[in-house]
């Protein structure tokens, strides 16, 4: 008879840090600037407003478990076969059933010194073994990654561009990355942040996948689309493996409103357009005002910027953070991420833009 008094959770399940999201509020302030989350500061596209107000006639019903609107629509805006993608709440779900599926005890992930906090999350609770592999002046060294592969390695989980850093990695080398591993290795490109990438040596990991049968792209609704309340993601793969994910993943994942919500969203690329340039003018000026502080920003493609701070006491990244929450501006610590001394901004309004330039420009002026 088995001894214990109460339920156990397995091995592995109580060395898993929970996943603390960036802080929401500031006391005491009229008006806050959410500035830790990396959300949209224009919002959704007024068409998929419309779209999920229409969706609540249609409550009572259950939504399409094989998301075709959505589908159908991201394989049209993007050239893709629709049986080749995979809807589902959040791109977190899918990177989660990915680590279910491909990884059990004794196997290992590869991840990065600074890759997305919920991958290790994903590998411990799915039984498996994370192998971090540190990166170079904050971007990924794909020689690093390939020293780490092993006979028990199944997956690389990749995020490019990179989050908190804002870095890439250059098609040529997530090639190189992926033509040097065992077949039998899944190579993960998490590209949540894709579409606000203006170099041409960047390619988010289409091309890949189409060539290759252990290659997966994951994408997001939660930043340039403005969804992030309807939590949407998808993936697209080989059939293979979309197969086995659809095996085991919910049967109703995600929910009409937002199937319309975030087909209607996808088809507006004018909007996404205007999203991307307004980040792209933004991104610049704030990054060269917080540099002309003094600070160190390090260079992003991204609708966020990582901004290092002197280590010294009164100028250290806590304290710029408690001044810049009395004054309503939300940045996100990233201490976790192994940046003890740093804060993420995303590139917000003109006003949170603005705000914070301001607000930096007296904290770095105190004595």
């Amino acid at each position: 008879m088995n001894a214990t008094t109460k339920p156990v959770p397995r091995p592995g399940v109580m060395e898993i840090a929970a996943y603390v999201p960036g802080k929401e509020h500031a006391g005491g302030v009229a008006r806050v600037f959410k500035l830790s989350s990396n959300e949209t500061p224009l919002g959704p596209s007024p068409s998929a407003i419309d779209a999920f107000q229409a969706a609540a006639g249609k409550l009572e019903l259950y939504p399409d478990g094989q998301a075709r609107v959505l589908r159908d629509a991201i394989a049209e805006v993007h050239g893709l076969n629709p049986a080749n993608i995979l809807c589902g709440n959040g791109s977190g779900e899918l990177l989660t059933l990915l680590a279910n599926i491909y990884l059990g005890p004794g196997d290992e992930a590869v991840i990065t010194e600074h890759g997305f906090l919920l991958y290790r999350i994903q590998i411990l609770a799915a039984g498996g073994t994370p192998v971090t592999i540190p990166e170079t002046d904050r971007r990924v060294d794909v020689d690093a990654i390939l020293s780490a592969i092993t006979e028990r390695t199944k997956i690389v989980f990749l995020t490019n561009p990179g989050n908190p850093t804002g870095t890439y990695v250059p098609y040529a080398e997530i090639a190189r990355l992926q033509a040097a591993l065992p077949p039998h290795v899944i190579l993960v490109l998490d590209a949540a942040y894709a579409e606000y990438v203006r170099r041409n040596d960047y390619e988010a990991g289409i091309a890949l996948v189409s060539a290759n049968r252990n290659v997966v792209m994951t994408r997001t609704f939660a930043k340039v689309y403005g969804l992030a309340a309807l939590r949407i993601g998808w993936i697209y793969g080989p059939s293979e493996i979309i197969d086995a994910m659809n095996r085991v993943r919910g049967p109703f994942n995600i929910n009409t409103p937002a199937l319309f919500a975030g087909a209607a969203a996808m088809r507006d690329q004018a909007h996404v357009a205007k999203a991307v340039e307004h980040n792209q003018v933004w991104l610049t000026r704030v990054s060269e005002a917080l540099t002309a502080l003094g600070l160190e920003v390090t260079p992003s493609v991204t609708n966020f910027i990582l901004i290092h701070f002197p280590d010294r006491d009164g100028k250290r990244a806590s304290d710029a953070d408690a001044f810049l929450t009395q004054r309503g501006f939300v940045l996100r610590a990233v201490a976790s991420y192994g940046f003890p001394n740093a804060l993420r901004m995303t590139i917000g309004s003109e006003d949170a833009n603005t705000g914070v330039i301001a607000a930096l420009t007296e904290f770095m002026e105190r004595t």
